[in-house]
C-alpha cells in the first residue's frame, strides 16, 4: 500500500497564502534542523530533510505551486513512470538539483555535488573601520558608525517584481540557477557548470520590475550602528556584528559586519600586549635623596616613592595598571616606568658653585668598580668642558 504523503504546506508549517519570504524562512529552519551533517545516521531526520526539500522545491516555484494548488500531489506523480521519492528523481544529476537549495546554505553557495546552487545563500560580510583613542582601547567604549546598507524592498518584499505580479521561472536556466556549457577539448567534450547570467543563480526572473528597487529586490539606505568596543582591544583587531552585512539571497541570512579598530598613538604611553610603558623624568636631588613623585597612568596619577641613590634608566613596575585581558576582564597587565634623571641644560653661577662644593664633599668616595658612570660624574665633566 502506497504511503500517504503529507500536504506540502503542512510539511513547511505555513498557511496556503504564505508568500515567498515565509516559505524561505520555514524551509531554512527545517533544513538546518534535519540536515544529515547535523544528524549523522538518523534515518528519520534524513526523511524529513528530503520531505522539506521536496515541499520547498514545489512551493517556491510559481508554476509548480499553481499546479500543486490545483491538482495536489497528483500533479507530480508522473503516472506510473517510476519516479523516485515523491515523484522526484533523487538519483544522479537530479539529486543535485533537488538538494541544491539546502546544500547552498551549508556549503557556502555550492551543492554537495560541486554545482552552483539557487537555494538560500548567506549574504556577504561587510568591512568598515573605526578610530579610537589609546585610553578608549584600554577601557572600552561605544562608537556610532554610519553605513549604507541594503534592505529588502518593502514594496516587492525582495522579489524584484512589480506589486501585483510574481517572479517567473528564468527562461535561460529553467529555474535551476545554473547553465551547463559544453566545450570541445583535447580530451573530448567537457561540460562546465556556471551561474546563470540572467538570474544570477536565483532561478527566477521578473517581467515587470518593481519601480522602487528597479528589480533588484533591495533598497539601499544610510544607517547608524552602535559598536560596542571591548576593553583591551588592540590596534588592527576587528569586532564582528552579526547580521549587519549584505542580505542573503533566496531567504538566506544576512552576512556580518566586521569593524576594524585603529588605535591612535598616545604621546605618553606605549603598549605591548597587556603591558604599558612610559618614561618619567626626575630631578638629580630626588634621585640622590629619594622622595615622592607623581606618575601618570591610564587610571590617573599615582604617587611613587623613589629610593635614595636611584640611577637614571631605573625601571619600576606598577602592578595592575596595564591593559585588561580580552579573555578575562578581571586580569590586567602591568605598567613599566623608566625613571630618567634629568641633567640641567643651563646653570647660573650660584648653582655651579653649589655643585662644586657638593663635588668637593664627595671626594674620597670612589664609585663602585664596574658601575655605570653616575649622574654627578657626568655633570662634573660637563662643568669642566664649559
Amino acid at each position: 500500500m502506497a504511503e500517504t504523503k503529507r500536504d506540502y504546506y503542512e510539511v513547511l508549517g505555513v498557511p496556503k497564502d504564505a508568500d515567498e519570504a515565509a516559505l524561505k524562512k520555514a524551509y531554512r529552519v527545517l533544513a538546518k534542523k534535519y540536515h544529515p551533517d547535523a544528524n549523522p545516521g538518523d534515518k528519520e531526520a534524513e526523511a524529513k530533510f528530503k520531505e522539506a526539500s521536496e515541499a520547498y522545491s514545489v512551493l517556491s516555484d510559481p508554476e509548480k505551486r499553481k499546479k500543486y494548488d490545483q491538482f495536489g500531489h497528483a500533479a507530480f506523480d508522473g503516472g506510473a513512470g517510476g519516479a523516485g521519492y515523491g515523484g522526484f528523481d533523487f538519483n544522479g544529476a537530479d539529486m543535485g538539483d533537488i538538494f541544491g537549495d539546502i546544500f547552498g546554505d551549508f556549503f557556502g553557495g555550492r551543492s554537495a555535488y560541486g554545482r552552483s546552487s539557487n537555494g538560500p545563500m548567506r549574504g556577504a560580510n561587510l568591512r568598515t573601520g573605526v578610530r579610537i583613542t589609546f585610553e578608549e582601547a584600554i577601557f572600552g567604549c561605544e562608537k556610532e558608525i554610519e553605513l549604507t546598507l541594503k534592505d529588502e524592498c518593502p514594496k516587492c518584499h525582495g522579489t524584484g517584481a512589480k506589486p501585483g505580479t510574481s517572479p517567473i521561472t528564468c527562461p535561460k536556466c529553467n529555474g535551476k540557477g545554473k547553465i551547463v556549457y559544453t566545450q570541445q577539448s583535447f580530451f573530448g567534450q567537457v561540460q562546465n557548470v556556471q551561474t546563470c547570467p540572467d538570474c544570477r543563480g536565483t532561478g527566477k526572473g521578473v517581467k515587470e520590475k518593481c519601480p522602487d528597487c528597479y528589480g533588484t529586490g533591495y533598497i539601499s539606505s544610510k544607517k547608524k550602528i552602535q559598536v560596542k568596543i571591548p576593553a583591551g582591544i588592540d590596534n588592527g583587531q576587528s569586532i564582528r556584528i552579526a547580521g549587519k552585512g549584505e542580505p542573503g539571497t533566496n531567504g538566506g541570512e544576512r552576512g556580518d559586519l566586521l569593524v576594524e579598530v585603529t588605535v591612535s598613538r598616545s604621546p605618553v604611553f606605549m603598549r605591548q600586549e597587556t603591558s604599558i610603558f612610559s618614561t618619567v623624568p626626575i630631578s638629580f636631588a630626588t634621585a640622590a635623596l629619594g622622595g615622592p613623585i607623581k606618575i601618570k597612568t591610564v587610571d590617573g596619577e599615582v604617587e611613587y616613592e623613589v629610593k635614595p641613590g636611584t640611577q637614571t634608566d631605573t625601571k619600576v613596575r606598577l602592578r595592575g595598571k596595564g591593559v585588561p585581558s580580552l579573555r578575562n576582564k578581571n586580569i590586567r597587565g602591568d605598567h613599566y616606568v623608566t625613571l630618567v634623571v634629568t641633567v640641567p641644560e643651563k646653570l647660573n653661577e650660584e648653582q655651579k658653585e653649589a655643585l662644586k662644593r657638593f663635588d668637593d664633599a664627595m671626594k674620597g668616595i670612589a664609585p663602585e668598580e664596574g658601575k655605570k658612570k653616575g649622574f654627578f660624574s657626568k655633570l662634573k665633566e660637563d662643568l669642566k668642558n664649559e
